[in-house]
């Protein structure tokens, strides 16, 4: 059966599209819920002008934003996180901590909607990362994770060096007093 979209169905179409599914299935779920309607002369005519109303509003919508696309494409963003030795975070860079610092970048407000991230960023390195803003015009920004430094790294990374091996050795003898204790020499 031929029907007409009302309403976004998942796996079924998007409002003001025509789509062919059982009959049982329309009749007796998208009819009755409202969220489609049965494709008579009529009602694909009155497709086809939502759909040349909504192809204007895009290409509307396009125009305002290639100026936002254009700022965005390209840039940089860098964070820094605790990670393990492995370069697995102990935490995540989500899609609002990438909007919130290009939005910063650019100037503008990015929702973080409009990130696409199937899942958040969880290990250090380059990512890329695609901003949808409408239709056709996504943006491609690069993610640069890094793993924070921290006390212990710190600490293997100055054993590693011949000087910093020295150092406690000389520390060490500095510690020991020149001279006498007040207290042991009256006995």
């Amino acid at each position: 059966m031929k029907i007409v979209m009302r309403q976004d169905v998942e796996k079924v179409g998007e409002k003001g599209t025509v789509q062919t599914v059982s009959d049982g299935y329309a009749r007796n779920y998208l009819i009755p819920k409202g969220f489609a309607v049965v494709a008579t002369n009529g009602e694909l005519k009155t497709v086809e002008q939502y759909q040349k109303v909504q192809a204007r509003k895009l290409a509307k919508q396009e125009a305002e934003l290639q100026a936002l696309a254009d700022k965005i494409d390209g840039k940089q963003l860098s964070f820094t996180a605790r990670a393990s030795d492995q370069g697995r975070l102990f935490g995540s860079v989500t899609a609002g901590d990438i909007a919130t610092d290009l939005s910063a970048l650019v100037g503008e407000t990015i929702d973080r909607r409009r990130v696409v991230l199937d899942e958040a960023i969880r290990n250090v390195g380059v990512h890329t990362v695609t901003i949808h803003l409408v239709g056709r015009l996504r943006p491609k920004v690069t993610v640069t994770v890094d793993a924070e430094a921290t006390e212990e790294t710190d600490a293997r990374a100055a054993a590693d060096t011949p000087a910093a091996a020295e150092a406690p050795a000389v520390a060490a003898t500095a510690a020991t007093p020149a001279t006498p204790d007040p207290d042991t020499s009256e006995a």
